[in-house]
């Protein structure tokens, strides 16, 4: 989800300074995920993607930070209930799911090990949702 579905500096942008201070690390605010806003372009994408294929979201959530885990859920409710209920997978070891796609914008938590092929987004080859939909449908 994070930086691929939700822009994760939007939601660091809506905290105080003194919220930004008092946290190493900015994942573990409580109800940052709740503040976050789309990516330009995913929820459009989601829903050209969904008639094509098989989609789930597979996200992490920060383990010292149980609301994350809500707020993820929350956030898929409020924008995408209608692709992806009940099909949200939180998970630290992406690897170990199956699928032919994974569109995740780091290698961490399994990306790189992933048994189809990674798409990572937000890179030089799949900048944008339009260069991940354009090659995806290929694909289809």
């Amino acid at each position: 989800m994070d930086n691929v579905l939700v822009d994760f500096g939007s939601g660091i942008a809506k905290l105080d300074e003194e919220t930004v201070r008092a946290y190493k690390d900015i994942d573990e605010v409580p109800g940052i995920f709740s503040l976050m806003d789309p990516v330009p372009g995913a929820i459009e994408a989601v829903h050209i993607l969904k008639d094509k294929f098989d989609v789930y979201i597979l996200s992490t959530a920060p383990w010292n930070n149980p609301s994350a885990w809500a707020d993820k859920v929350s956030w898929v409710t409020k924008y995408l209930d209608d692709v992806f209920h009940k099909r949200l997978i939180i998970t630290h070891r992406k690897d170990l799911l199956i699928g032919d796609f994974l569109i995740d914008d780091r290698h961490k938590h399994g990306a790189q090990e992933f048994h189809g092929e990674w798409i990572q987004f937000g890179s030089e080859k799949f900048p944008t949702w339009d260069s991940v939909i354009e090659y995806l449908l290929s694909k289809a």
